[in-house]
């Protein structure tokens, strides 16, 4: 029987300048009692615009700032604070770690979820799942969700006080996007909420392509500047709604696959996911031969944002050390299994490869 198509998004999405000043009105249907798990940044930039925008109302609101991990102890201890309190809404405020927390600890709750991100390095936002790691910090598990958050607010003025390299690195998790979920298309392989692949899911991810292509660059230098302009805005919409649902409803192949195997090597541990996701994107471009033009062309974006094209940008400078992150890359119920004709660890091995001698000839 034919996989069903399904599309997942957040029940709404609200971004600009400013745009916390209006979490209370965009939120109280929800309920009246808020617990706002934030991140040490998330608590500094944003509670005062979160508390101006309950100015007037007889709602109840909490800052608590969690301690650096989404781990079962700091989930546990969450729920303790909602119980006690009688909180009706969560909300994460910071990066992916707080947002993690929030989601697990309303979903075991079963309440509403509210995010709040500080910066946009991943597509994480949006999507109906967390990581979740043990209390020494080591892996755990992934928590999928039965829905994804009820609203997802970005006040892009706190997104241009952010430091670049989270942009950046947002963009190279957004670029493999499009290229992944056309991979899941031609193998019928069904996307990261379990279904069937819909025309409005590829469109999304296309969407996300060119609009990285179109504003990427300029997006940087206004970040580099704090300055909020139409092409900052886009890649902040790229990068966590176009990119979170796209990847959601369209499925993940080679690049996100390369990014779990290289977690194997320890000279890579201080580089950002989406870092390793866009050389990803040009190690599967190559696995598909796919038109050099085409290449050329993702190519040229890295370079442009400042994405790496040779594996010293990604702190690998011993070749046969890739060896380990492709084996990993392709352990049973990776992702690279979604490609036409499948890849084995000597295939990845020798596109990685040749993806590096391509990015050092593109400095020539």
């Amino acid at each position: 029987m034919a996989v069903l198509k399904l599309l997942r998004a957040p029940s709404k999405y609200l971004q600009g300048k400013g745009a916390l000043l209006h979490f209370y009105e965009e939120t109280k249907e929800l309920g009246s009692s808020f617990l706002f798990i934030c991140s040490n940044s998330g608590y500094k930039n944003c509670s005062e615009k979160l508390t101006e925008s309950f100015k007037g109302s007889n709602c109840e609101f909490y800052f608590e700032v969690f301690k650096g991990i989404s781990s079962t102890g700091e989930i546990e201890r969450m729920r303790k604070i909602v119980q006690d309190r009688k909180i009706q809404v969560v909300v994460g405020v910071g990066g992916g770690s707080a947002i993690d927390t929030a989601k697990a600890t309303a979903y075991y709750e079963k309440l509403p979820v509210v995010i709040i991100p500080t910066v946009v390095a991943t597509d994480a936002p949006c999507t109906g799942l967390s990581v979740i790691y043990k209390d020494d910090s080591t892996f755990d598990s992934y928590l999928f969700y039965p829905k994804n958050p009820e609203a997802v607010i970005v006040d892009s003025e706190i997104i241009a006080h952010a430091p670049v390299k989270f942009l950046i690195a947002g963009m190279g998790d957004a670029l493999g996007t499009y290229f992944e979920a056309r991979a899941c298309v031609r193998t019928d392989s069904p996307s990261l909420e379990n279904g069937g692949i819909a025309l409005s899911a590829m469109a999304l991810c296309e969407l996300c392509y060119k609009t990285l292509l179109k504003n990427g660059y300029q997006a940087k230098l206004a970040c580099e500047n704090h300055l909020v302009t139409p092409a900052l805005e886009a890649i902040i919409e790229a990068n966590t709604y176009l990119s979170g649902v796209g990847a959601d409803n369209g499925g993940l192949a080679t690049a996100h696959s390369v990014y779990n195997g290289f977690t194997a090597l320890s000279e890579c541990e201080e580089v950002m996911h989406g870092s390793v996701v866009a050389f990803g994107t040009i190690t599967q471009l190559l696995l598909e031969d796919a038109p050099k033009e085409e290449i050329k062309e993702v190519m040229d974006f890295c370079h442009s944002v400042g994405l790496p094209v040779t594996l010293k940008e990604l702190s690998v400078t011993d070749v046969s050390r890739v060896k380990i992150a492709a084996e990993k890359a392709c352990i049973p119920g990776e992702t690279i299994h979604n490609m036409a004709g499948d890849v084995t660890p000597d295939q990845l091995y020798d596109a990685l490869l040749a993806a590096d001698l391509l990015g050092q000839d593109y400095f020539k």
